[in-house]
């Protein structure tokens, strides 16, 4: 299932939900232990945890950005900068289950949003993967995803 993407005041909101049959502890680890982040999401890293701290991401290039933890709460919430966008993941226990949801402030539409958008969906799915001890392939995932979020990005931007 796609994300929703809803025009709001400020720009637009994508939000990603995923029902995890997985204990709220087990998600909150993917989520903020930097060798459990790497295998969902390589280049993405906790450097400093907590509200005010921060992390970093490998552009790739020997460029590391820096974006800054805006929510913190031990398995409850982790917000932060990503570029001019903003990402919040939020946990709720439900019966031994978690619900994870994954929100991102998105400002502006671009072309990269599509891009951006069918990248969090398949890093979501690897982690689920990973969470159930599963395999994705992760280029065949996005060539699958990439089509659907650039035409509800163009429809939103009618």
């Amino acid at each position: 299932m796609t994300a929703e993407i809803t025009r709001t005041e400020k720009g637009y909101l994508a939000t990603f939900d995923r029902k995890l049959s997985h204990d709220i502890e087990k998600v909150w680890q993917m989520l903020t232990d930097n060798d459990k982040i790497h295998q969902w999401f390589a280049g993405l890293q906790i450097e400093e945890p907590g509200k005010g701290g921060h992390l970093s991401f490998d552009m790739g290039n020997g460029h590391f950005e820096k974006m800054s933890i805006t929510d913190f709460e031990t398995e409850s919430q982790l917000g932060f900068e990503w570029g001019e966008d903003h990402v919040l993941f939020e946990l709720t226990p439900e019966d031994g289950e978690t619900h994870l949801r994954m929100l991102e402030s998105i400002p502006a539409l671009t072309d990269h949003t599509p891009r951006d958008l069918a990248g969090w969906h398949v890093c979501l799915d690897v982690l689920e993967a990973l969470l159930n001890k599963e395999s994705i392939e992760r280029t065949l995932e996005w060539e699958h995803w990439y089509p659907e979020y650039k035409r509800l990005v163009d429809s939103m931007s009618v």
